[in-house]
């Protein structure tokens, strides 16, 4: 009685770990890039918590804004406004969170040097500033939105604007969430502080 051959204990069939492995790596790697893009959103619960952001200015490229709802983790839901922008530079940011009787403040872009981002989305639920659009569209098809990120765009027959250029002056806004492409922060500082506003 003859037994079939096996590979020894221990060893690895590389060609069927390849077959087994690249679909699985493709796969993952398609979907990392496309979040880093803005091709698909990231979906994630929001904290317990709003932050509040101000800025002397923001100037970006490729806006769209429509309306959305975020969601915590224990059920609770916050209605915003999903701001999109494909290129942004923001000049003296400061961004302020509560964490119990402490106020955690980080500014950024300061000294001359903006901040610097891609496929910004920014989750707002309150926004005062000056604002400037050039070339807008009001009341477009949120799912029918082209200009900003890739892929950020709301629900069929739902209110949305956009345009090709923004410009936010004295900019105070509370949010829910913010995700980025590319997020640079210059003369980062991060320190125990007051609220931004």
């Amino acid at each position: 009685m003859t037994n079939s051959p096996e590979a020894p204990l221990g060893r690895v069939r590389w060609k069927r770990l390849a077959a087994i492995a690249a679909p699985a790596a493709l796969g993952a790697g398609a979907l990392i890039f496309m979040t880093a893009s803005g091709t698909i959103a990231s979906s994630f619960a929001v904290s317990g918590s709003s932050f509040k952001v101000s800025a002397d200015s923001l100037d970006g490229k490729g806006f769209v804004q429509y309306g959305d709802v975020d969601q915590s983790k224990n059920g609770d839901k916050h209605p915003v406004q999903i701001s999109g922008i494909r290129s942004a530079t923001i000049k003296n940011m400061c961004q302020s969170v509560k964490v119990g009787p402490f106020t955690l403040r980080l500014t950024a872009g300061t000294g001359g040097k903006p901040v610097e981002a891609t496929n910004l989305v920014l989750d707002v639920e309150q926004l005062n500033a000056d604002a400037t659009f050039k070339n807008i569209q009001i009341g477009q098809d949120a799912s029918t939105l082209s200009k900003g990120p890739n892929g950020v765009k709301g629900q069929a027959g739902g209110f949305g604007q956009q345009a090709n250029e923004v410009q936010l002056n004295n900019v105070k806004q509370v949010a829910w969430a913010t995700t980025a492409g590319t997020f640079k922060l210059s003369n980062l500082s991060m320190k125990l502080g007051d609220e931004c506003f």
